[in-house]
């Protein structure tokens, strides 16, 4: 049983009448979403899917989600997942490069009208026609062909350091020891419940499918604004009485760990956990610290779990059934501690990049230390290994950088403002005091001929390229520090950027008795300080200004400390500008000062 689909039919079979997928109110038991997957299955093998057949998903987070990728996985295809709020550029060029035969979407998400053949799943006819399937497993015999561990499971893009988005395709041979190494470091089963955080878009949310859904758990799903960190993530998670969750470090930095997860697991993955971290959500859970790029199977290395204050974090041992290498430049083992390059191997190695011969054979070559034929992946990262045989990350030998727990080359945010028509260079570095502040910081020139306002550029940005990876500033420049070589120094740039939040204006007061500043003022101030701009005025977007999530859940939770108001995530997101957002705020003051009780038990 080596097929998601095998392994997720005997899970059901244990599980049946046990609860799968929580969301919202809706409560879906396994053999409910089993026979739901099944009657789907039918219709797309109908529809011409078959193993090696690539299937676009474009569904917000929903049961209904869920239920279409175990669909395409029963009927033997592959999931390309599509996230609906990406840019509709980005969308396009998955969809042209992977090729899919199918398009699943929902009425909520506008067609992409690309050629591709569509499928509305809830279209009342179309879920007609399921209803008249059969909800018993898929037998192999009726699939187009039989289906094997080595077909492709999904498809994945990422960040391309040349400007295009490549995909990760990934088959189900690493499948069994994803869910061995689960088994054996979480004992995850009935009546615990995982959280599923991580975007559609990205392997994490992978994990989190396969940690609950084939272990017998429960997976908790929620609306992406119950899941933005600090207090709505917190929230979430005590109001579903959350055992199990995967955070990137930035999440769990400005998130209150006290009374989470409580005798259940934590797992920090995407970026570097700290000393301080480690510390303070190893308290009452056990906390793992994991590794892995989207090449291979979710994940490479995990360590833990992590007890207390320790002076370095590992990224501990290998999952099982892999491998991970630290290699010299002549492809020499590095045993005695010495820092190399980090190549992975084994069973989750991915088959490469979609019709990308040549990277793929760039990147995923010959294991000279494994069976003969077998490949390893590598990965870019550098590392160690300590004398006991963990591993510990030590950073990168490129150009690819993680911030906020997403993985982006910057030459690819570089070549998409490149490509306007007034510019003429671009550097991208990462800014920020640590990894709660990190934010992207374009310098840019233009022609001597034209100019283009940052916002302009932004907007430019923004329609190609998701959320996080567009720069939070853009900075115009007449002439770049360059090298004695005459190359430009992406050292002093980056060293400009960490410190070019020195000199702003101190953290403003907040009004006295008799308002002082007006909850307008206030609020601009406030928002100043957050994203480290030298002004922020009422008719200003806090987004347009460089805001991102993370940015949204510091301000919330300052407006909550500072201010006494619980502002809903939302607003922050649906404000047109700070002067809407202001008035929101200080209508949810008025209503917490009139009904005190209730805003007690809210905190």
């Amino acid at each position: 049983m080596n097929t998601v689909a095998e392994l997720f039919e005997s899970t059901v079979a244990e599980s049946g009448d046990a609860p799968s997928v929580v969301f919202g109110e809706s409560v879906v038991d396994y053999a409910e979403l089993n026979a739901r997957a099944n009657r789907l299955a039918r219709r797309l093998i109908a529809s011409g899917v078959g193993p090696d057949s690539l299937v676009a998903i474009a569904v917000p987070r929903s049961t209904r989600l869920i239920v279409a990728v175990l669909a395409v996985l029963k009927a033997g295809g592959a999931y390309l997942p599509l996230d609906p709020t990406y840019p509709a550029e980005r969308l396009t060029h998955m969809v042209v490069d992977a090729r899919p035969v199918l398009l699943l979407r929902t009425r909520s998400v506008a067609s992409l009208d690309l050629g591709v053949p569509e499928t509305v799943l809830d279209d009342p006819r179309f879920e007609a026609a399921c209803e008249r399937e059969s909800g018993e497993n898929v037998a192999d015999g009726e699939r187009i062909a039989p289906l094997t561990p080595a077909h492709l499971m999904y498809v994945i893009y990422t960040s391309g350091s040349t400007g295009v988005p490549k995909g990760v395709a990934v088959s189900h041979t690493g499948v069994a020891d994803l869910v061995s190494t689960q088994a054996r470091l979480y004992g995850v089963g009935p009546g615990e419940r995982v959280l599923q955080w991580a975007s559609f878009s990205f392997d994490a949310w992978f994990w989190d499918f396969t940690l609950a859904l084939l272990h017998g758990a429960t997976l908790v799903m929620a609306e992406q604004h119950e899941l933005m960190p600090g207090e709505s993530l917190r929230e979430t998670m005590l109001r579903h009485k959350v055992d199990h969750a995967v955070l990137p470090p930035v999440a769990l930095g400005i998130t209150e760990s006290e009374g989470l997860l409580a005798d259940g697991t934590i797992t920090s993955t995407g970026d570097v956990c700290t000393r301080s971290l480690a510390e303070e959500w190893s308290k009452g859970r056990r906390l793992y610290n994991a590794y892995g790029p989207t090449e291979v199977t979710v994940g490479a290395s995990i360590g833990g779990p992590v007890e207390g204050l320790q002076e370095e974090v590992t990224i501990g041992t290998p999952w099982d059934g892999g491998a991970v290498y630290v290699l010299d430049d002549r492809l020499r083992d590095l045993r005695d501690g010495r820092e190399g390059e980090l190549f992975l191997a084994g069973s989750g190695v991915a088959r490469g990049y979609l019709n990308r011969p040549g990277l793929t054979a760039a990147r995923f070559v010959a294991d000279p230390y494994g069976p003969p034929g077998s490949r390893m992946y590598r990965s870019g990262d550098c590392g160690r290994r300590g004398p006991d045989g963990e591993l510990y990350f030590t950073g990168r030998v490129d150009n690819q950088v993680k911030v906020r727990g997403f993985r982006i080359e910057l030459g690819e945010i570089e070549a998409r403002l490149e490509s306007h028509p007034a510019v003429e260079i671009v550097v991208a570095v990462v800014g920020g005091e640590d990894v709660s502040t990190e934010h992207i910081v374009a310098y840019v020139k233009t022609s001597a001929r034209q100019t283009v306002p940052e916002a302009e550029l932004r907007a430019y940005a923004r329609r190609a390229l998701p959320e996080h990876m567009v720069p939070s500033s853009i900075v115009m420049l007449d002439r770049f520090p360059t090298l004695l070589n005459g190359k430009l120094d992406r050292k002093a740039l980056a060293e400009r950027a960490a410190s070019s939040t020195a000199g702003l204006p101190p953290e403003p007061a907040v009004p006295d008795a008799n308002g002082a500043q007006s909850f307008e003022q206030v609020l601009c101030a406030m928002v100043r300080e957050t994203l480290k701009v030298p002004a922020a005025s009422p008719q200003d977007n806090f987004f347009d200004l460089g805001g991102h999530s993370v940015f949204a859940a510091k301000l919330a939770s300052r407006m909550r400390k500072e201010l006494g108001v619980i502002v809903p995530m939302r607003s922050i997101f649906e404000a047109k500008t700070l002067g809407e957002l202001a008035r929101t705020a200080e209508q949810a003051r008025q209503a917490q000062q009139a009904d005190p009780p209730h805003q007690a038990g809210q905190a």
